[in-house]
């Protein structure tokens, strides 16, 4: 009996409800704490180049060679009270405090403060805003942080570990990374120009003064030919500070003793590539507009209108367009408009032009987001009954996320939504899974993103999906709308994408394939190319060369063909040779 009892006491201890381990985090304030506090607990040093990158605040990551992170919510925190992370704590990729093994660790917590938006539909809403940064937690101005600290954690430790957040992160503003100084800076001044715009349809939507930034490359020549008006094509993409698209735009060959190394120098080698072709007269002379629209949920807006994000598509197409297209000379028509774009720049292109197939005259999209939700991802939200696991009469297996070009499975669905909660609970991690929620879904009862997958449980909410499929489904919108939409894309609709895509998303290209080959009156004449093998970032291109030679020339590849394709379309009458010196 005693052995036994000996033994039951064990088991309690090392129980999550029973572990000992506490740390205690203070961050220094003299009003209360609203916003969400991610604590970082790493084995060494990273991996990076520079101090900064070493530090466990940037090894929190959604595969499996992720740092240890916990989150904890913070709302309405009395100054000076500490925040506790215990076994209660949800943690990625451990779930608690209580399954860390004892040993010595580097720790780091970073606080992300939140701001009350009082939206004009009436919600108050608290969220991280962006500062300049691109919506990256670990980066963000004025989020107090921590050095790193040496410590022993062991669950079975009485004494509470405490960190003091002593440091703040500086701001962008006036910094190599302000894209006002870039600009102010830049050797390219003469092709290159940043417009801060105000949009007063966002700014009416957030309660508060909303900025779209506009890096604009205009063509040679621009100021001698003050009667040429130009076409416009919209690169879209992530946000970055500086202009690239996806090349930056370097007016200075790469000095041969340089310090870069690695794709660095290969982006120096090919933007100076990029400026040379641009200059010579062999690209086409045209506009190419990169618009940076980060927001409270993520760095980019995915360019529509949303329930939740606002009104980007509106504020980009309506507003901000008309008045580049006005200050630079752009033609301003529909015919005379392209885009493109890959990943989350993909998915804004193709939806660009399904959703505006007025306003733009070809769309190139690289390896898109999720066109259509039964392969949203690995998951097909219409007849998976979770998003994280399939269930057969025995077994249950987990539905992957990423892999390697080879197949071999770098992520799980489960875990990447685990550690987006430990980032930030309500969809407010900035992370891939959450945009996608903010983009797609309705207001939910609490004012925040209606939840389509539990990402503790992976439980799909099917009225949910109902509203992602009618409203945001490019595949069903597409099949749904062709009559009307089918004339308007002729020859309008170019997509390629990786058949090893490293998050899947080859497998909804080729359903909206198929379905777009089952069309009628007109029969679709949208173009797919299909890298084999070939991971995320796949730009399509000659197969002779590799997935890298064609991304970093692929501006020089579409841009002639959307021209071609302009003036061959254009209406009668129109300007296609003021801009053709």
């Amino acid at each position: 009996m005693n052995r036994l009892l000996v033994l039951a006491a064990i088991l309690l201890a090392s129980a999550p409800g029973f572990a000992q381990l506490r740390i205690e985090v203070t961050v220094p304030s003299a009003k209360p704490l609203h916003g969400h506090l991610i604590l970082v607990i790493a084995r060494r040093a990273g991996n990076g180049s520079d101090a900064e990158a070493a530090e466990p605040r940037f090894q929190l990551e959604e595969n499996y060679e992720s740092a240890q992170g916990f989150g904890v919510n913070v709302d309405n925190t009395s100054p000076g009270a500490p925040i506790v992370i215990d076994s209660k704590t949800v943690g990625y990729p451990l779930e608690n405090l209580a399954a860390l093994p004892a040993g010595d660790y580097l720790v780091q917590a970073v606080f992300n403060v939140y701001e009350q938006f009082h939206l004009a539909d009436g919600r108050v809403l608290w969220l991280p805003p962006d500062r300049g940064e691109g919506q990256h937690w670990n980066r963000k101005p004025g989020n107090p942080y921590d050095a790193p600290l040496e410590v022993h954690l062991d669950p079975a430790l009485k004494t509470p570990v405490k960190l003091t957040l002593d440091k703040v992160i500086p701001p962008v503003e006036g910094t190599d990374e302000d894209p006002v100084q870039i600009a102010a800076k830049s050797p390219a001044a003469k092709w290159l120009k940043f417009v801060r715009f105000r949009s007063q349809k966002l700014s009416r939507f957030w309660g508060r003064d909303m900025y779209l930034g506009a890096w604009v490359l205009l063509p040679e020549g621009f100021d001698e030919h003050p009667n040429a008006h130009y076409p416009l094509v919209v690169y879209q993409d992530h946000y970055h500070a500086n202009f690239g698209a996806p090349m930056p735009f370097v007016t200075a060959p790469p000095v041969e003793d340089s310090k870069l190394k690695g794709y660095a120098a290969i982006r120096a080698k090919y933007g100076y590539k990029f400026y040379q072709d641009w200059v010579s007269g062999t690209m086409p002379r045209v506009i190419i507009l990169y618009v940076q629209n980060a927001n409270p949920y993520y760095d980019d807006s995915y360019d529509v209108d949303s329930a939740n994000v606002g009104p980007y598509g509106s504020a980009i197409n309506d507003e901000l367009i008309p008045s580049i297209e006005t200050k630079y000379r752009g033609i301003g028509q529909g015919w005379a408009r392209a885009t493109y774009g890959g990943s989350t720049g993909g998915w804004e292109a193709l939806a660009t032009q399904v959703l505006y197939p007025d306003k733009y005259n070809g769309t190139y999209a690289a390896c898109p987001d999720p066109v259509d939700f039964h392969a949203y991802q690995n998951i097909d939200l219409y007849n998976d009954t979770n998003a994280f696991y399939r269930q057969g009469p025995f077994a249950r297996i987990p539905i992957a996320a990423d892999r390697k070009p080879d197949g071999s499975i770098i992520a799980n669905a489960g875990p990447e939504y685990r550690y987006e909660y430990v980032l930030g609970t309500h969809g407010r991690s900035t992370e891939q899974w959450d945009i996608w929620q903010a983009v797609f879904s309705p207001v939910g009862a609490d004012g925040y993103p209606a939840e389509v997958i539990n990402p503790l449980t992976g439980a799909i909410e099917k009225d949910v999906v109902a509203y992602w499929h009618d409203h945001w489904d490019l595949t069903a919108i597409l099949a749904r709308d062709w009559p009307t939409l089918g004339p308007k894309l002729e020859g309008k609709i170019h997509v390629a994408v990786g058949d090893g895509d490293t998050y899947f998303l080859n497998n909804a290209v080729h359903l909206l394939q198929m379905s777009l080959e089952q069309t009628r009156n007109p029969h679709s004449d949208a173009t797919f190319q299909y890298g084999p093998g070939q991971p995320h970032c796949y730009t399509g291109g000659p197969s002779e060369y590799t997935m890298q030679q064609n991304g970093v020339t692929w501006a020089q590849r579409v841009l002639p063909q959307m021209t071609d394709h302009m003036i061959e379309t254009a209406p009668k009458g129109a300007d296609t040779r003021s801009w053709r010196y």
